[in-house]
This record gives C-alpha cells, structure tokens and sequence, in this order.
C-alpha cells in the first residue's frame, strides 16, 4: 500500500442526478486533500450541491465515479454494514438541525453512539460527559433538548459529532439556524473541541466571516472545488 500523505483524499468524484430536462451534473470531477486537524470551509451558491459534496463524501449517497480515501482506505465501494461501521468509527456528521432525540437528555443523547458502536455504558457516559463539559454544558447535562436555548442543543449536536473519536467531522451550515453572535460561540467552541480531538472538519457554510476563520475556503461552482485566498 502507497504510504498516506493525507487524511482524506478525492479525486475525479463525479455525482448527478436525472430531471425530466436530462442529466444534472452536480459534482464535475471534484479533487480534494484534507490533512489532519485541518479545517476547511466550502462555500458556493444555494443549490451549488454542497449538501450532496459531504453526503457523497460521508457514503451517504454513492458517487457515479471517483474515489475517496479516508486514511488510506477506500471508500468506495464498501457494502452497506461496511460502510456504516466507517461512519461509527471514522466520520462524524453534523447538521443545521441539531436532530437530537427529545426523549433523551443531553448527555444520552451524547452517549448513544457509543452504545451503538457497544462501548459500556459507564465508559460512554464518562466520555460523553467530558465533553459536555469542555463545552461549558455540565450543569445542562441532564437536560433534555426542550429545555436548551438553540447554541446549547448544537454543542450537543457537536460533542455527540465527536464523542466516538472521528478522524473525520463533515459539518453542513452546523450554525445555520442560530443568531450571529451564538453562531460565533458555537463554531469557536467546535474548533477549538475539534483541534483537541484531532480531527478534520470539512464545514459547509454561507457565512463568509466562519469560512475566512477556517485554514482554507474552497468555493464550489457548476460542480467543481477551487481554492479562494483568505
């Protein structure tokens, strides 16, 4: 095996979609390298298919071509089962929507995919729990998501993003729903969760004051990455 010089490399990933018009293409041969602890901005225009780029990426939606390699090992093609042990194990998600289940409180809610995964409830909570609290939500621990302002429920969103340890943590508009100032609290509190916990982040945003506080910007247009200058 060719030594690995990135965490996570693309190349040639073409995606499209058929319409009553034709073919819509939407990624158009993307290349992409992403180095460890690296955090990287995607911005473009609604409907450009940034949402599509990080489900591909995740192996959520499969690609028409093209590969990806997450430390070294190819994604495509894994069987279902294999694929979702990846996205256990290496790949964390989070979303505009924080998607946290009411019934639970905040630390099951961070706790359950490492129940998932089987991990002992008791090594779960106590790593959940770490995390709540490097994000300033100990005392909000218990409760559930009705009773937590909106910054709160995404830095749940975010500890449970990276409570199994990912290697890899694709974020769409995670701030999208928030006012400015709580979408700058909650981003500098994922970057800085995120460097401690060694992992790379590919942020999709339309906030052009997050994305210039990223290492890079990538600018996606007619289905194709290109690198802007901070």
């Amino acid at each position: 095996m060719a030594p690995v010089t990135s965490l996570f490399e693309v190349s040639g990933l073409y995606k499209s979609f058929s319409s009553p018009a034709g073919l819509i293409e939407v990624l158009n041969g993307i290349n992409l390298q992403v180095a460890r602890r690296e955090f990287v901005a995607v911005v473009g225009q609604s409907g450009s298919g940034k949402s599509t780029l990080l489900h591909v990426l995740g192996t959520l939606e499969p690609a028409d071509q093209g590969q990806v390699l997450l430390e070294g090992e190819s994604l495509f093609p894994l069987s279902p089962n294999q694929t979702a042990v990846i996205r256990n194990k290496k790949i964390g998600f989070i979303y505009q929507a924080h998607h946290l289940i009411p019934e639970l409180s905040a630390l099951e809610n961070v706790m359950m995919p490492l129940l998932v995964r089987g991990e002992k409830r008791e090594n779960a909570e106590s790593r959940s729990m770490n995390l709540l609290e490097r994000l300033g939500l100990r005392e909000r621990a218990g409760h559930r998501p009705g009773k937590l302002s909106g910054g709160e429920a995404q830095r749940v969103a975010v500890a449970r993003s990276l409570v199994g340890k990912p290697c890899l943590l694709l974020a769409d508009e995670p701030t999208g729903n928030l006012d400015e100032y709580t979408a700058r609290e909650v981003f500098d509190a994922m970057q800085q969760l995120c460097r401690e916990e060694n992992a790379a982040v590919i942020m999709v945003t339309h906030s052009r004051d997050l994305a210039c506080a990223c290492d890079r910007v990538l600018h996606l247009h007619e289905g194709r990455l290109s690198e802007e200058e901070l």
